[in-house]
């Protein structure tokens, strides 16, 4: 059994070359039993499609979580 057996993950990516690289992340967490969620910004999508992470994790990935003009 793995320490991350049950566990919750949120993965939280920006745009950067690293990014392509979360895919396995992901798949390693799922395989080590965790539940992982996935978060991306906008520009995140030029390096790795939400397509991806979601079929990986079996869960959408969620995006533009700040809206323009959102006030405080």
């Amino acid at each position: 059994m793995s320490i991350l057996s049950g566990k919750k993950i949120l993965l939280g990516i920006t745009a950067g070359i690293a990014a392509y690289k979360t895919a396995n992340l992901v798949r390693l967490f799922i395989k080590s039993g965790a539940e992982v969620q996935v978060i991306m910004t906008p520009a995140s999508k030029d390096f790795i499609t939400p397509l991806t992470l979601s079929t990986l994790s079996k869960k959408s990935s969620s995006f533009n979580l700040l809206r323009k003009g959102r006030r405080k």
